[in-house]
C-alpha cells in the first residue's frame, strides 16, 4: 500500500509508534539540492527547518519539513517564500496540506507516506477522519483542479478498500446493513466507505448494498445478514424511495431500527429518523449505544392514503411516509 521501503535509511519509526527519527545535516541538505552551510543558514536566519539535537549535539532533521520545504522550493525558487509555504504544509508527521499536496502532484507515493506516518502516530480510524477524508474535501470544488480531485477520490477509494480487506473477522453478532445512495465519486462517497470500514474494524457484520436496488432485490440479502439495524447514507435518498425500502424491510418481518448518517434522509419533524451523526467514529459509538441499550425506536411505513384519510385530505395512489413507533 506505500513505497515506504526506498526511504528505510531516512525515515523509521519507534517500536511503539509515535516518533519520527530524523536524518543528519548532510543528508538533509542533499535531500534538498544544497550545501550543508547553506542548510544552517537557513536554520539561524529563518528558523526553519529546525532540527533536534542528539544526546552528542549533532543535528536530526524531520523528513517531514524537509520534503515540504523541498516541495515549496521547487515551486517558489525563493526560500523564504518556500519556507512560508512549507510551515503551512508541514503540520506534524502527516496532515490535511501535506496530503493535499500529494494530490496536487499526482504522487501517490507520496500519498502512500503521508497515510503510513499518520498510522505510526493515529489509529486507522483517525488517520481517516484527520488526514484522509480533511484532504479530499479540500480537495473538492477547486477551480481547474477537477484532474486533482478526482485523483484523489481513486486513490482514497482504494486506501479505504485495501484497509477494509485486512480488517479481522467480527466479533459481534450483530448486523448492519447500510444503503448506499450516492451517485457518484465524491467525498459523500468517502464518507460511506469510511463507515462501512469503521463498522467492520468495530466488529460488526457488515453489508453495504446501492440504494437504488428495487427494494424486492434486497430480501436475499437481509435473509442471509440478519441486520440488527439499517443505516441509510450517501446524501441522495428521497423519501418516496425510502419509505417503499422500509416498508419492504417491514414486509418481510424485519423490526430492525433503521438509522440516517450525514444527514441523508428528507425527513424531519415528528417524521425523523435517529441519527448516527457526521463522522463515522461518532456513528460506531452511537450505533453501539443503541444497540447495546436494547432501546431501538422501530420506524414503520405509513401508506399515504391512510395517512391522508386520517387527516382528512388527498394523496397520490402507494404513496407512503415514516413515522416512529408509538
Amino acid at each position: 500500500m506505500s513505497n515506504m521501503g526506498s526511504n528505510a535509511a531516512l525515515l523509521r519509526f519507534t517500536r511503539d509508534g509515535g516518533d519520527v527519527s530524523g536524518i543528519r545535516t548532510n543528508a538533509a541538505a542533499e535531500l534538498l539540492g544544497v550545501s550543508p552551510n547553506t542548510l544552517r543558514s537557513w536554520e539561524r536566519r529563518f528558523g526553519y527547518p529546525k532540527p533536534r539535537r542528539t544526546q552528542g549535539g549533532h543535528r536530526q532533521y524531520d523528513l517531514a519539513e524537509l520534503e515540504a520545504l523541498r516541495r515549496a522550493l521547487q515551486e517558489t525558487h525563493n526560500i523564504s517564500s518556500a519556507i512560508e509555504v512549507a510551515r503551512q504544509r508541514g503540520e506534524g508527521p502527516s496532515s490535511p496540506l501535506r496530503l493535499l499536496d500529494a494530490f496536487d502532484h499526482f504522487d501517490e507515493a507520496s500519498a502512500d507516506r503521508v497515510l503510513e506516518e499518520s498510522l505510526a502516530v493515529r489509529s486507522v480510524e483517525r488517520s481517516v477522519e484527520e488526514v484522509l477524508l480533511p484532504a479530499v474535501e479540500m480537495a473538492q470544488g477547486r477551480e481547474a483542479r477537477e484532474a486533482e480531485h478526482e485523483l484523489a477520490c481513486r486513490w482514497a477509494t482504494g486506501w479505504l478498500h485495501a484497509a477494509r480487506r485486512v480488517v479481522a473477522p467480527p466479533t459481534r453478532i450483530q448486523g448492519v446493513l447500510l444503503f448506499d445512495s450516492s451517485t457518484k465519486l465524491d467525498v459523500e462517497t468517502l464518507h460511506v466507505q469510511a463507515l462501512e470500514l469503521s463498522l467492520r474494524r468495530a466488529g460488526f457484520r457488515t453489508l453495504l448494498l446501492g440504494f437504488d436496488l428495487p427494494p424486492e432485490r434486497v430480501v436475499r440479502a437481509m435473509r442471509a445478514l440478519d441486520p440488527t439495524a439499517f443505516v441509510f447514507c450517501g446524501g441522495e435518498a428521497t423519501l418516496d424511495v425510502v419509505g417503499r425500502l422500509v416498508y419492504t424491510v417491514r414486509q418481510v418481518g424485519s423490526a430492525a431500527p433503521v438509522f440516517e448518517y450525514r444527514e441523508s434522509m428528507p425527513v424531519t419533524g415528528e417524521h425523523a429518523i435517529p441519527s448516527l451523526g457526521s463522522v463515522p467514529s461518532e456513528a460506531i459509538e452511537r450505533l453501539k449505544a443503541y444497540v447495546d441499550s436494547g432501546r431501538l425506536e422501530q420506524v414503520v411505513v405509513v401508506p399515504e392514503s391512510k395517512a391522508a384519510k386520517r387527516a382528512g385530505t388527498g394523496a397520490a395512489p402507494g404513496g407512503v411516509r415514516l413515522a416512529a413507533r408509538q
